[in-house]
C-alpha cells in the first residue's frame, strides 16, 4: 500500500527477510498516519479517467469542505510480454516481470498525478492511498479494514438500483465491508445506493486493538526468528530495533485509538509478557520447516525452470534448424516444380516431333512406293504393254476405306462452310478435312444427282481399282453422305495458274508441255481400261490439280455413267464435243477434243472460246508466233508447231479424224518437254552389271557395286575385287547413301 505523501514510513530493507502478515497482496503505505480517517472521505477510482472524474465531480458537489484521499486498487497484470510472446508471470524470467512492473507503476502514478491535479484546481485537499491486490473489491476491503474507513465512495456501472446491488463489485463491498463504513454508489455521475453504517466506531476500534495485539506478537515471533536464522548482527539488530521503536510503536498506539490497522514490527527486546514460551518455540520451529521447505521447493523450481530454459534453447535451436531445412525444402521445391514444368514444355513438343516425323514417315512410305512404280516403269518402258505403262489397275489394289457420316463431320466440322474448298460443277461441293493422319478432299455428292445408291456403290468399287500417278488418288467413300474421300492437293488448279488468279509466277514453255504430257498419260489410262472404259466426260483446266511437286492430276473423273454407249444430255460450255451436243453420244473421243482445247490454251494462255479458228487462221498464215503466250517464255519453234498441229486434230468436228491416244503419242508428248535423253553418269553404274544402280555397296576394294550384284559374285566363291582382281581383306559390305540419293534425284528429273 502506498500513500503519495511527503512523509514516508521507516525503511526495514536493512532486514534479511521482511514478513508480510497483512494480506497476500503486496502493501505498501506512505502518508499522514496519525489523522481521523473520519475527517476524510475516501474515493475508489480507477484506470477508467473518464469514471474517475466524474466520481470526483460528484463528490466535490456532496462532501465540501471535506479532505479527499483517493484510493487505488493495483492489479499487476497476469501476463508479461517478451520476445516469444505474452507469458505468465509465473514462466517469464525476473528481470523481464521487473521491468514490466516498473512500467506498469510508472503508468499508475501518471493517472493519480493526473487526479491529484483535478483535486488541486477544485482546491480541495487530496491525497493518495494505493494497495496491489488481483482482485479490485477485495483490496477495496482490505484498505477499509486497514484504515478503518468510515465514508467511502465508489462508482457503478448500472442504471438500476435492482441490477447495481446484483453487480459482482457492489455485492461483495456491500457484504465484505465492516458495519461502521457507510459507501455511496454513484453511477455516471448521480447518487444511486447508500449502504449505511450498523456499528459505533469504538466497537471497531476495540476490534482493532485485539487484531493489533496479535499482529505485534505474530510480528515478533517472526523477527526472532529471521534475525537468529540469518545472523545478523547485534549492532545492526540495534539499530533496526530503535528505529522500529522510535518510529513504528508510536504510530501503533495511536493508530489503535483512531482504529487504523497497519503492518509493524516490534523488537525482541519489547515482546509482550503474556505469550507463552512454549507456543512460540513450537511455532518457531514450524516456521522454521516451513521455510526449509519452502528453500527446498524453490530450489527444485528454480532447477525445474533452469531445466525448462535449457529443453526451451534446444527447443529454439531444433526450431531454427527445421525452419532453415523447410526453406531450403521450398527451394528445391520450387526448383523441382519449375524444371517438371520445363520438362513437360519440352515433353509436349517431342510428342509433337514424334507425331510429324510419323507423318513424314508415312508420306515418304507413300513416295517411295510411287518411287518403285516409276523406276518400274522406266526400267521397262519398251515392253509394256498400255495398260502397265500408264497405271494399275485390277482386283490387286488394296481395299477402299468405307467412313461413317460421322466421321466426315468430324473431320470437317459438320462440313462447316469455312472447311469448304469450292463447289465441284453440279455434282456436289468439296471440303477439306483432317483424316487419318493427313490432310483429305471430301466431295460431298448431291443425292438428286444419282438415280441409285447401287449405282453409286458401284461406280466407287471400280473407282477404287484405279491408281496412275496423274489421277488423283481416292482413300475412301460414305455411302450416308454420298461423299468420296480424295488426297488433297494443295497447289490448286490449272485454270487459276494458267491466268495468274493466285501468286505462283507463270507457267513456262516447259512446265506447259510437261503438264499436256502428264494428262494424255493419265487419258491414255482411262480410255484403255477394261472390261469398260472410262470417260472423264468433264475435263477442263479446273479439274487438272497439282500437287506439292507441282505434279498434274487430273480429278472428278468416273463421276458421270460408266460408259455403256449410253447417252447423255446436250452440253453448251466449250469444251464440250459437237458431237455430244448434237447426237448425246459419249465416248473417248470427247474426253479427246476437250484435251484439244487444253493444249490451245496452253499455247495461247487465252481463253477457250474460238481459240479453235484462231489456231488454224495463225498457223495457216505462218503466223504462229504472234498468237503464243510471251510469259511462257520463248517457245522452241519445233515445239510450239508440234502442240499446235496435235492440238487442232483433237478438236476437229468430226470425231472419226481426232487421233487416238495410243502409248507412241504420249511418249511423243513427253519428249516435246524432253528433247534430248541424257546420258547417264558412268559412276551410277554397276562395274559388273552396267547398269544404274538401285543399291549401292562399297566393297572393301573401294569400288562401289550393285548390292545384288556384288552379293552373288561373293557367294559363288570369289574372295577378290571383280575390278583389281586382288583378294578382299574383308567381305563386308558398306551402303553407299550419298549415291544413292544422287541416282533416285537423277532418276526423277530425267
Amino acid at each position: 500500500m502506498e500513500l503519495l505523501h511527503p512523509h514516508h514510513p521507516p525503511h526495514l530493507h536493512r532486514l534479511s527477510s521482511p514478513t508480510r502478515f497483512s494480506s497476500p497482496e503486496t502493501a505498501e503505505v506512505t502518508g499522514i498516519h496519525g489523522q481521523t480517517s473520519s475527517e476524510k472521505l475516501y474515493i475508489a477510482v480507477g484506470k477508467k479517467v473518464g469514471k474517475a472524474l466524474s466520481l470526483l465531480q460528484w463528490s466535490f458537489n456532496q462532501f465540501s469542505g471535506y479532505e479527499i484521499c483517493l484510493l487505488h486498487i493495483h492489479k499487476p497484470s497476469p501476463l508479461i510480454p517478451t520476445l516469444l510472446g505474452k507469458l505468465p508471470a509465473s514462466q517469464a524470467n525476473s528481470e523481464s516481470v521487473n521491468a514490466y512492473r516498473g512500467e506498469e507503476r510508472q503508468k499508475m502514478r501518471k493517472l493519480l498525478d493526473l487526479y491529484l491535479t483535478t483535486c488541486a484546481r477544485a482546491k480541495v485537499k487530496a491525497s493518495v492511498l494505493v494497495i496491489e491486490s488481483e482482485l479490485v473489491p477485495r483490496g477495496i476491503v482490505e484498505l477499509v479494514n486497514r484504515q478503518c474507513i468510515k465514508k467511502l465512495v465508489m462508482g457503478a456501472v448500472t442504471s438500476s438500483c435492482i441490477k447495481m446491488r446484483s453487480s459482482r463489485k457492489v455485492d461483495y463491498a456491500s457484504r465484505k465491508a465492516p458495519p461502521f463504513c457507510e459507501i455511496w454508489f454513484v453511477i455516471k455521475g448521480k447518487h444511486g445506493w447508500v449502504r449505511e453504517a450498523s456499528e459505533s466506531r469504538e466497537v471497531s476500534s476495540d476490534r482493532s486493538f485485539r487484531l493489533s495485539k496479535s499482529y505485534l506478537s505474530l510480528a515478533l515471533g517472526n523477527l526472532r526468528s529471521s534475525s537468529s536464522r540469518n545472523l545478523v548482527s547485534s549492532e545492526i539488530f540495534s539499530r533496526v530495533e530503535a528505529d522500529v521503536i522510535d518510529t513504528e510503536v508510536p504510530m501503533l498506539l495511536s493508530s489503535t485509538k483512531s482504529g487504523v490497522c497497519g503492518s509493524v514490527f516490534v523488537s525482541e527486546e519489547r515482546r509482550i509478557p503474556s505469550l507463552d514460551s512454549d507456543s512460540y518455540e513450537s511455532a518457531h520451529a514450524r516456521q522454521i520447516k516451513l521455510r526449509e521447505n519452502a528453500e527446498s521447493e524453490l530450489k527444485r523450481i528454480i532447477n525445474q525452470q533452469e531445466k525448462l530454459l535449457e529443453e526451451k534453447a534446444e527447443l529454439s535451436r531444433r526450431l531454427q534448424r527445421t525452419t532453415r531445412n523447410v526453406a531450403l525444402l521450398n527451394c528445391h521445391t520450387h526448383g523441382a516444380s519449375r524444371r517438371c514444368t520445363k520438362v513437360s514444355t519440352e515433353l509436349k513438343l517431342v510428342e509433337l516431333s514424334i507425331a510429324e516425323l510419323r507423318l513424314e514417315k508415312q508420306k515418304i512410305q507413300r513416295q517411295n512406293v510411287e518411287a518403285k512404280c516409276w523406276i518400274e516403269r522406266w526400267k521397262n518402258a519398251g515392253s509394256l504393254s498400255c495398260n502397265e505403262f500408264v497405271g494399275i489397275s485390277g482386283d490387286g489394289m488394296p481395299e477402299l476405306a468405307e467412313f461413317s457420316l460421322s466421321e466426315l463431320e468430324s473431320a470437317t466440322f459438320c462440313f462447316s462452310e469455312s472447311f469448304k474448298l469450292g463447289q465441284g460443277g453440279n455434282n456436289g461441293c468439296i471440303y477439306k478435312g483432317e483424316m487419318m493422319g493427313r490432310t483429305v478432299a471430301i466431295k460431298r455428292m448431291h443425292p438428286h444427282n444419282m438415280n441409285l445408291q447401287q449405282e453409286f456403290q458401284q461406280e466407287v468399287q471400280i473407282l477404287s481399282k484405279l491408281q496412275h500417278p496423274h489421277l488423283v488418288t481416292l482413300f475412301g467413300y460414305c455411302p450416308e453422305a454420298w461423299s468420296l474421300v480424295y488426297e488433297y492437293l494443295p497447289n490448286g488448279n490449272l485454270q487459276d495458274q494458267l491466268f495468274c488468279k493466285t501468286d505462283i509466277s507463270p507457267l513456262t514453255w516447259v512446265t506447259r508441255t510437261r503438264i499436256i504430257a502428264e494428262i494424255s498419260s493419265a487419258l491414255c489410262f482411262l480410255h484403255s481400261v477394261k472390261p469398260e472404259r472410262i470417260v472423264h466426260s468433264d475435263l477442263k483446266p479446273e479439274n487438272i490439280l497439282r500437287d506439292s511437286k507441282l505434279t498434274s492430276k487430273i480429278c472428278d473423273f468416273g463421276i458421270c455413267r460408266l460408259v455403256f454407249n449410253e447417252e447423255a444430255n446436250g452440253r453448251a460450255f466449250p469444251y464440250t464435243d459437237p458431237e455430244l451436243n448434237r447426237f448425246g453420244v459419249l465416248t473417248p473421243k470427247s474426253d479427246i477434243y476437250s484435251f484439244g482445247i487444253i493444249i490451245l490454251q496452253m499455247l495461247t494462255g487465252k481463253p477457250p472460246f474460238e481459240l479453235v479458228g484462231q489456231m488454224r487462221k495463225a498457223l495457216s498464215s505462218g503466223k504462229l508466233a504472234s498468237v503464243l503466250d510471251i510469259k511462257a517464255g520463248e517457245w522452241p519453234t519445233f515445239v510450239a508447231g508440234q502442240l499446235a498441229n496435235i492440238g487442232l486434230r483433237c478438236c476437229e468436228p468430226n470425231s472419226k479424224d481426232r487421233p487416238e491416244l495410243t502409248p507412241s503419242l504420249v511418249r511423243e508428248l513427253e519428249q516435246l518437254h524432253a528433247p534430248k535423253e541424257r546420258a547417264v553418269p558412268s559412276f551410277y553404274l554397276c562395274p559388273i552389271l552396267q547398269e544404274i544402280m538401285y543399291d549401292p555397296q562399297i566393297a572393301e576394294d573401294g569400288f562401289t557395286y550393285e548390292g545384288e550384284a556384288i552379293r552373288s559374285w561373293l557367294r559363288n566363291g570369289h574372295e577378290t575385287s571383280p575390278m583389281t582382281n586382288l583378294k578382299l581383306s574383308s567381305l563386308y559390305l558398306t551402303p553407299n547413301h550419298g549415291l544413292r540419293l544422287a541416282i533416285q534425284d537423277w532418276l526423277c528429273k530425267s
